[in-house]
């Protein structure tokens, strides 16, 4: 049987800014003439998800509510560092969930739907492996996603962050053996990296030194 593991955010779909976008958004709404750009932003997000500390597993199933409680203090930080005053920074901060998580601000990059569709019809099944939010799954359905995925893993739901191994390991668990994977994503060290380390080829996509998804996964069954 042949499988093909995706990535999500930045391999099949996106949010336009992601999340500093995300923070700029709510600035704009909410503090118009604040002066702060996307480039502004991005520094004060750079650690502090559940992915930035990828070596720890979290409990599977945590509840959505206390999985956005965990990010608060971060976005409560990042609304500081940009000049928001103390007293309104963790309103806003609670607005993030919200405000990311709009479905209607999601899209499929122009050739997601194809570059499935074909090589489904050339054998291939598709699983997802994600480091995102709870709400995935309403973002998956809202795009026409969910009907191409034998299975959806979410960190949210399971725990685990790419790239630990038993982000994959959990993955292959599913799997029957000898079964033919390849990784596919836009991260050299979640997808790319962490697939490798745990005995799956990867192939990265749109990045640098990018592969023919189509053309190497043929490849590989000659």
């Amino acid at each position: 049987m042949n499988y093909l593991i995706w990535d999500f955010d930045g391999t099949l779909g996106y949010r336009s800014g992601m999340w500093s976008g995300t923070l700029l958004d709510i600035l704009e709404s909410r503090m118009p003439g604040h002066g702060r750009t996307i480039d502004d932003i991005r520094p004060h997000l750079r650690s502090g998800f559940p992915w930035h500390n990828h070596h720890l597993i979290n409990p599977p199933d945590r509840p959505a509510d206390e999985w956005w409680g965990g990010c608060h203090a971060l976005f409560t930080k990042a609304f500081l560092a940009l000049g928001v005053p103390p007293a309104e920074a963790p309103r806003l901060a609670g607005l993030v969930r919200h405000a990311y998580t709009d479905v209607t601000r999601w899209r499929l990059y122009d050739d997601t739907l194809s570059i499935l569709d074909a090589l489904s019809a050339l054998g291939w099944r598709h699983i997802l492996l994600s480091n995102h939010v709870p709400e995935l799954p309403l973002i998956l359905h809202h795009l026409g996603l969910e009907p191409r995925f034998l299975s959806v893993f979410n960190s949210a739901t399971t725990g685990c962050e790419k790239p630990h191994p038993s982000a994959f390991r959990g993955v292959l668990d599913v799997m029957e053996p000898g079964a033919n994977v390849w990784m596919i994503g836009d991260s050299m060290v979640a997808d790319i990296r962490g697939a490798e380390a745990a005995g799956i080829p990867a192939i990265l996509v749109r990045g640098e030194d990018k592969g023919g998804v189509i053309a190497i996964v043929e490849g590989s069954r000659r």
